[in-house]
């Protein structure tokens, strides 16, 4: 049986790697509608390493560290990432003329 908070740390993730879906979609759209900077393959390439290897450090530093839990850092992904999805949301809406909802 999973403890409460390993349950809800599974409930976060979830929730973010809808979210990240949703920010994906924000970026296609941003491509489509010829909105996007910085786009070739190589930037951003580079761009995802580096990100991935950044956070992956200090998530691992700070929970080793006992400055933050699991349950912290799932619940910062999941409220960055709505403001992330939000952005785009609002970005698109603004460049369409319409109200945008991802995800």
């Amino acid at each position: 049986m999973k403890d409460k908070e390993t349950l809800e740390c599974e409930a976060l993730a979830a929730e973010y790697a809808g979210l990240l879906h949703a920010v994906q979609s924000g970026v296609a759209a941003c491509i489509g509608a010829g909105i996007a900077d910085d786009v070739s393959p190589k930037h951003l390439r580079v761009g995802v390493n580096s990100a991935l290897i950044d956070v992956a450090a200090m998530a691992e530093l700070l929970t080793e560290k006992n400055v933050i839990t699991r349950l912290d850092y799932f619940r910062a992904l999941v409220r960055v990432a709505k403001r992330e999805r939000e952005a785009y949301e609002a970005k698109l809406s603004a460049r369409l003329g319409k109200s945008v909802r991802l995800g």
